[in-house]
């Protein structure tokens, strides 16, 4: 009979030893996520490695326990937990449901008691048990069938525990270790031990008289007058300091060894949570791509397939479908259209519709109504066959877009089945995932987009009375709509990209590599492979004897924060950083951009995604035009590459000046942040002035930066460990440097607080322009979760009215350069920068024209500011 294995998991220390070890990370909607990913990645790596047929996650039930009573100092000058690791621990017991691990807290008790009271009734049962914890206490427990394993520097990097492994690291048993505890005391949980007396001063003293206890009472044989005077005087705190460092192993605990047998997680619900916090890795290697719910059986239903395309088909009021494939539309084919309305149901193949002279002159009639999904994908995709789509009075995507944007839309079933609309297969289960990907038969496409057109008709009143009840109708009409169009056309258009300026921005980034190398490996004393960690991890910290900050369970941990805190010791840091940086760029920007250009126009075409953040704000994917990193000047001179498309023409930019800080001045109305935009004063330094009470003449660059540090960082409800990070000060100072900013400007005060309690009572925050984002989270029971939620709300009506500021402007200066008859063109949209390319003569108009159009974009009580450039190449447009 094969052994039980039972492992046994510190819950509360892995996630802190996760957070710490990994640098912040979020997801799409702004969770943050690294404590999550590494507590994931260390249970996989135990259920890989240890293969248990049973498993417990212990744990802490708060912060006071019975050792509280002993020492009410226990555990004391902890900091506080940072929120951005507080609002983690409820998606990792989430995940830890979905792995259908048990878990377990016990008040006034800790982890290490549930897991030392468990582990001990284990052994007696004939298990075998690890013990995984970043905590050493824990390495008491060890047994011949107890190992305990205490992560090191990393997250899946282990050191095992056993009574051989405790003897040879200290030359003292497991039981032993709660005697130094009590010696040398811990300072991480404020035990204090006896002062003065260290780890090798401790174990010399156990290995001569074996206990605490022995120790205490043969003082006098001790050598040393100072240290017999320190363990008479202490005598009484050693003792105490032992208890506090004791685990119970008799806690009333009731945990089942029956019950926590472990048979293997829940697909569904763990592939669910991991697309929620953006895990894709891990989705990648759990092989999962779409939608993870067979689909319902589907009634059948009655189309047509006509043999011609004639005006007869269509009628005043059309539901209207575009199929392509490819999820980058602009290179993949349409393979089929679906039209609905009341003649019928009609599939139409795409070579019919191409062709059709009736079909372009309906899809390019305005006063034909038609109604569909993504009408920005259809409209790119049909200008591929030189038809505009024109008569769009509703986009079922946009609609609940805006609706409820906290929702993941796959595909069009998502939607329609938020609103019991069932008769419709997902595209991931009709096509299939991956390598399985097909178009199936004809009738069977058909039958499917038809589907697909019957859930556009059936969807448009049910999303029109929502957008009417939420006061929406505006936002959708005069905005997003209009927005789709104005969208398409810059897809279409695309920008001109320079490929041999491309290229000799490559060879000159592969020259500056060649040197930096050449001067790492002169530094380092010999040539390695920078690009290995495992070869760089031994030059820095044997070779160069650097010190080693983190280790993972390959060796050394090079991660850029480890670098970073590194760098003032050895000039080769800096070097490896520059060197990665500039690889980055090679491969992600310049080899990345290469690969991306269209070889028949010379352009990219970024796709923007129009119903994806929560905020409102847009984002663009092959390429990402947002993500060009501009602080690196190699970063910055691959806009060069980005140029007119037309001889003689130039790009013009315009970007917002601290827009989301104009907006917070009006919605707060704090009356000194309005006065400072109004008499256009630097706001970094009028902060600096106000917070530091000193003149503007007074005010040094360190102190500016820790003003604009807080000042955009309060815009995301940053937490004194957030601004602690950016700045690399205390946690300390940085709470006092936002508690006198929040002194300073006491209208943001009132308005943090207020929206908090607005929210609770409605459930959602809105924009200026009415978008809104539900925030049920901010009821919450949960602590952690709370505090996210008051965060979000916070931030939410700020970048979410940002994006419709910038959103309206770009609707403005499309009408703008209709109406004055002018060729410029709007090329792009990147974050609050709006970027044209424009013919020569036209430039003194744009001039004037678009910082009047999007200063005016709409009215706040402070004025919105506009900065513009132009030159030959979108960098010269700085």
């Amino acid at each position: 009979m094969e052994k039980k294995k039972l492992v046994l998991i510190d819950g509360n220390s892995i996630a802190y030893r996760a957070f710490f070890a990994l640098p912040l990370l979020n997801n799409n909607k702004g969770i943050h996520t690294n404590a999550v990913y590494g507590f994931t990645m260390m249970l996989m790596k135990i259920l890989e490695e240890e293969k248990p047929t049973h498993m417990l996650v212990a744990f802490d039930a708060g912060k006071t326990t019975f050792r509280h009573k002993t020492f009410s100092e226990y555990k004391g000058g902890r900091q506080k937990t940072p929120p951005e690791l507080s609002e983690q621990f409820p998606f990792i017991r989430e995940l830890l449901d979905a792995y259908k691990i048990p878990r377990y807290e016990l008040e006034n008790f800790e982890a290490d008691d549930i897991i030392g009271t468990v582990s001990l009734s284990a052994e007696k049962d004939g298990f075998d048990v690890k013990v995984i914890s970043g905590d050493k206490d824990l390495t008491q427990l060890s047994s011949d069938n107890i190992t305990v394993g205490i992560t090191r520097k990393g997250i899946t990097d282990i050191e095992e525990y056993t009574p051989s492994h405790i003897n040879e690291k200290y030359g003292l048993t497991a039981q032993q270790i709660i005697d130094m505890k009590g010696l040398m005391g811990d300072a991480s949980d404020n035990i204090p031990g006896v002062p003065g007396i260290g780890e090798k001063t401790a174990i010399k003293l156990l290995k001569e008289f074996s206990t605490l206890e022995n120790l205490l009472s043969s003082i006098d044989q001790v050598n040393g007058a100072k240290l017999k005077e320190k363990l008479e005087k202490f005598k009484d705190q050693a003792i105490m300091s032992k208890q506090l460092a004791t685990i119970d192993r008799e806690a009333p605990v009731e945990v089942n060894l029956d019950q926590i047998g472990y048979e293997g997680f829940d697909k569904d619900k763990v592939v669910t949570i991991y697309k929620e916090l953006g895990f894709q890795t891990l989705l990648d290697k759990l092989g999962e791509e779409g939608s993870v719910t067979e689909q319902d059986e589907l009634e059948e239903i009655d189309f047509v397939i006509p043999n011609e395309i004639t005006s007869e088909l269509f009628a005043e009021d059309n539901y209207f479908y575009v199929e392509i494939l490819d999820d980058n539309y602009h290179y993949g084919d349409i393979i089929g259209l679906s039209l609905v309305n009341e003649k019928g149901y009609f599939f139409l193949p795409a070579e019919k519709a191409q062709t059709s002279s009736a079909f372009k002159q309906w899809a390019e009639d305005e006063t034909k109504k038609k109604v569909v999904y993504d009408a920005k994908r259809s409209e790119v995709s049909l200008k591929r066959w030189d038809i505009h789509l024109k008569g769009v009075t509703f986009d079922t995507l946009i609609a609940f877009y805006i609706i409820d944007p906290s929702e993941t839309i796959e595909d069009l079933s998502t939607l329609a089945k938020k609103y019991g609309v069932h008769n419709i297969q997902s595209d991931a289960s009709f096509y299939g995932k991956g390598v399985k990907r097909r178009i199936p038969e004809l009738s069977e496409l058909a039958k499917h987009l038809v589907r697909k057109g019957i859930a556009i008709s059936n969807l448009k009143d049910f999303l029109e009375n929502d957008l009417i009840k939420n006061e929406q109708e505006k936002l959708f009409t005069d905005l997003e709509m209009p927005l789709s169009f104005i969208l398409a056309d810059m897809e279409s258009c695309g920008v001109k990209v320079d490929r041999d300026r491309l290229r000799s921005m490559g060879e000159e980034i592969n020259e500056k590599l060649t040197k930096i190398e050449s001067n790492i490996h002169q530094l380092a004393g010999e040539k390695f492979n920078i690009n290995s960690p495992k070869q760089l991890g031994i030059i820095l910290f044997e070779k160069l004897s650097l010190p080693a900050l983190k280790k993972t369970k390959t060796g050394y941990s090079t991660s850029a924060d480890v670098l970073e805190k590194l760098a003032p010791d050895h000039e080769i840091i800096d070097q490896i950083l520059q060197y990665r940086q500039l690889g980055k760029l090679q491969s992600t920007y310049i080899e990345g951009l290469l690969k991306v250009i269209d070889p028949k126009s010379g352009k990219v075409h970024t796709r923007y995604n129009q119903a994806l953040t929560q905020t409102g704000r847009l984002s663009s994917t092959d390429p990402n035009l947002q993500n060009i990193p501009i602080r690196l000047e190699e970063g910055r001179k691959i806009r060069q590459a980005f140029i007119p498309s037309e001889k003689d023409w130039v790009m013009f930019a315009a970007d917002y000046s601290q827009i989301e800080l104009r907006v917070l001045a009006h919605i707060s109305g704090d009356e000194k942040l309005i006065q400072a935009f109004r008499d256009d004063l630097d706001i970094h330094t009028k902060t600096a002035m106000e917070v530091f009470h000193v003149s503007a003449e007074e005010v040094t660059s360190n102190m500016r930066r820790q003003a604009k540090a807080v000042n955009f960082g309060i815009v995301y409800g940053i937490s004194d460990y957030g601004l602690s990070q950016n700045l690399g000060i205390t946690r300390k100072e940085a709470g006092r440097f936002i508690e006198r900013y929040l002194h300073t400007y006491p209208g943001v005060k009132a308005y943090m607080d207020d929206i908090i309690q607005i929210t609770k009572q409605k459930g959602y925050v809105s924009t200026l322009l009415h978008r809104r984002r539900y925030i049920p989270e901010i009821t919450s029971r949960n602590f952690n979760l709370r505090s996210f939620a008051e965060r979000t709300a916070m931030n939410t009506p700020i970048q979410g009215t940002a994006a419709d500021i910038i959103k309206k402007a770009m609707i403005d200066m499309a009408e703008a350069l209709l109406t004055n008859k002018l060729k410029s063109r709007l090329l792009l949209q990147v974050h609050d920068e709006l970027i044209f390319e424009a013919p020569q003569e036209e430039i003194e108009t744009l001039k004037k024209l678009v910082p009047e159009i999007m200063e005016n974009a709409i009215e706040l009580d402070v004025p919105l500011k506009v900065d513009y450039a132009y030159g030959p190449t979108w960098f010269d447009a700085k």
